[in-house]
């Protein structure tokens, strides 16, 4: 697996808090979206660790295509369509 598996094609908007780490889901593969749940064993991703600075509601990527992982750049609108 070299590619992420799109998960969805819009980012989620978490509301995080101060302090807390967030490990998000880098492969696609979780049933825990945007977060971690081990699904990527086997595969060459990781997850990607967030430290929230201040409690505010951020947006995690969706497609796992971003360029600012773990946060959406907008990339989704940029895949694809789906045949």
């Amino acid at each position: 697996m070299s590619k992420p598996v799109v998960a969805r094609r819009a980012a989620y908007a978490v509301a995080v808090e101060a302090g807390e780490k967030y490990f998000w889901c880098a492969c696609g593969l979780s049933a825990k979206q945007p977060f971690c749940d081990g699904s990527h064993k086997g595969t060459s991703f990781t997850p990607v660790i967030y430290t929230a600075e201040e409690s505010k509601r951020v947006f995690f990527c969706g497609c796992k295509h971003t360029n600012k992982a773990p946060l959406c750049d907008g990339s989704h609108s940029k895949l694809k369509p789906l045949a």
